[in-house]
């Protein structure tokens, strides 16, 4: 049986543990807030810029130099962008996942030791039943140190699929850009 003790403590615990979940989500979305500021400042001045340049253009191909000249960093900016929010999320991801399998190891320590409490107070007789249950703990257990596993792989795998399409995407840019480099 749980004491009253037992359950407050089990309570902080868990209180504590709510409060640090909404601390790291607070922090990513701040880091959120402040990348999309950041973007938006930037976007501004560059509007104000390219107005600027846009009003002392002369003829028809300049407008047409100057049009296809903001585009590239334009998609440039795009995958940064994607790339910046990515890593803020991941991060904040990670963070969560770190809390969690900390309450779930706790969990699973103290639910292993009110199982092991019971066993030892378990009537002659019973030990068939007692095995099953030590059986069952063990098996959750196992399911979820694997799925935990499966997890961590799959998130691997789009961590690196977003590299590569990153990388990829700059490389691309990179090369579309170089011959009218080359050209002018």
């Amino acid at each position: 049986m749980l004491t009253p003790e037992q359950l407050i403590a089990a309570q902080k615990t868990q209180l504590n543990a709510l409060f640090g979940l909404t601390s790291k989500a607070f922090e990513g979305v701040e880091k959120l807030v402040e990348l999309n500021l950041q973007v938006a400042r930037t976007a501004l001045s560059e509007a104000a810029e390219t107005a600027q340049t846009v009003l002392s253009i002369k003829d028809a191909q300049e407008l047409m130099a100057l049009q296809a000249s903001l585009l590239q960093p334009s998609a440039e900016k795009a995958v940064a962008y994607s790339r910046h929010v990515y890593d803020i999320t991941t991060a904040t991801t990670s963070e969560f996942t770190k809390l969690a399998e900390a309450q779930v190891a706790d969990a699973q320590d103290k639910f292993g030791s009110v199982v092991e409490n019971a066993t030892k107070n378990a009537p002659a007789g019973t030990e068939n039943a007692v095995a099953l249950v030590k059986s069952a703990v063990a098996a959750a257990n196992n399911a979820y140190e694997s799925m935990q596993k499966a997890v961590k792989q799959a998130s691997e795998i789009v961590e690196n699929n977003v590299n590569t399409v990153t990388t990829t995407a700059l490389k691309t840019s990179q090369t579309a850009r170089a011959p009218k480099r080359a050209a002018a």
